[in-house]
């Protein structure tokens, strides 16, 4: 049965309006309404641009040998069934290439808030530093930050499946809008950022094979804990390396996230890959004092148990508590002397800079930069974050000033970023001059 030219009339129209949709999605380099400082990296930009470039080409490829197919032979003697069928699987394909589109355009849009916009530049800054290591273990894709409602953070990673097909070019971190309080955006941002770290090391799989060769030689009284632990290896990673990059900063910013009612606290989801938050400050804790042996995470581990003391527990919670906490330096120990393949020979430990962020020194670095602001200029993004964070821990700067000083300082590095060399042009954050 011959296709009835009618209903090829119809696809081809239908054909051709997806073809005029397409003409009319542009680049964001054109329709963006940001100032130079609120704008991504160029790597990004043109990372994410030439992705969607080629995707509405290999759209428009696909329209045209659909219309071309309906024009030919095989179209004309198909059946009107099958001709829709075709049609319904390209409206599909166009369809997710929109859904791409609409994944950046939700990170670039808000690019163009007052304060905002400029501030995520700051961000990206930031960013782009965390997932920076000693030494180039790896080529770091660039990084994008934007604003959303909800109550954590979370990363579409980079070279990830995107809907419809291709690789994502660029890592999008979603911040939540109630963390832009301070340096406590730190602690959200750098774990995000922990999760491409780790992706990019392949840490997640050489850790795992790690910990079940240590379920095999454990207690029987000891086992459910390294199986946990196993478990929520990719979160407690991305906590580690907020940590290793933060100091103090990033168990600050743990313990505002998971401050939540008792009964979320304290539920333990064996399927979740999220500590149930108790224990994951109470390992935020551990990790820091490992690292940056120092009272305060004495201080805040008493804290953490003030706020959610375990009495009242049953039986069952407290058991897998005990055992968490048993194994515990076992398992830090384990985890800071790991050394995965793309680490070359380093353990994870090393390849943080663990020494210029222990507490002494970033308490050092604050009277300095309090006394000369041009000092911070030149220091690393998460280096002044940690530094603001201890001094946070300290009691050194107040809320009102942290704010302040995190804004402006975004601010900067936003501009740096845009405009280049600033020494001597733009006035420094009052940050620290408290």
């Amino acid at each position: 049965m011959a296709l009835p030219p009618s209903v090829g009339e119809t696809l081809a129209l239908e054909a051709r309006a997806l073809l005029t949709r397409l003409g009319r999605v542009k680049p964001f380099a054109l329709t963006m309404p940001s100032v130079p400082a609120a704008g991504v990296s160029a790597a990004a930009a043109q990372a994410i641009e030439h992705h969607l470039i080629r995707g509405r080409r290999a759209l428009r490829a696909q329209v045209r040998g659909y219309l071309r197919w309906l024009k030919g032979p095989q179209g004309r003697g198909s059946t009107p069934a099958e001709a829709q069928r075709r049609f319904a699987f390209l409206k599909l394909r166009f369809n997710a290439g929109l859904t791409q589109f609409d994944i950046f355009a939700d990170a670039l849009t808000l690019r163009g808030e007052v304060d905002n916009g400029v501030w995520l530049g700051g961000l990206d800054v930031a960013a782009e530093d965390a997932i920076a290591l000693a030494s180039r273990f790896y080529d770091p894709p660039p990084v994008v930050t934007y604003l959303d409602r909800g109550h954590g953070a979370a990363i579409r990673r980079a070279r990830t499946r995107l809907p419809g097909g291709g690789e994502n070019p660029v890592a999008i971190i979603r911040v939540p809008r109630e963390r832009m309080v301070g340096s406590g955006i730190a602690s959200s941002l750098v774990h995000e950022v922990g999760h491409q770290g780790a992706a990019l090391l392949q840490l997640i799989e050489s850790l795992r094979a790690a910990l079940e060769a240590r379920q095999r030689w454990a207690a029987e009284d000891e086992r459910t804990a390294w199986q946990l632990w196993e478990r929520w290896i990719s979160e407690i990673v991305a906590d580690f390396w907020s940590v290793a990059k933060l100091g103090v900063a990033a168990t600050q910013g743990l313990m505002q996230v998971v401050s939540l009612p008792r009964a979320f606290v304290f539920r333990i989801q064996v399927d979740d890959p999220h500590p149930f938050p108790w224990v994951r400050v109470k390992l935020s804790t551990a990790v820091g004092s490992f690292l940056y042996p120092d009272a305060q995470w004495q201080i805040l581990d008493r804290l953490w148990e003030s706020f959610y003391p375990r009495r009242g527990l049953d039986a069952g919670r407290r058991r897998i508590i005990a055992a968490l906490e048993a194994t515990m330096p076992k398992f830090i120990r384990l985890l800071v002397r790991h050394r995965p393949q793309a680490l070359r020979g380093a353990t994870l430990r090393q390849a943080f800079p663990i020494a210029e962020r222990q507490p002494e020194r970033l308490r050092t670095l604050y009277e300095a930069w309090r006394r000369d602001r041009t000092l911070s200029r030149e220091a690393a993004p998460t280096l002044v974050l940690a530094v603001l964070g201890q001094a946070r821990q300290d009691r050194r700067i107040t809320p009102e000033q942290e704010s302040d000083t995190v804004a402006e300082i975004l601010r900067y590095w936003a501009l740096r970023r845009a405009l280049g060399d600033l020494r001597g042009v733009a006035r420094l954050p009052k940050a620290l001059a408290a």
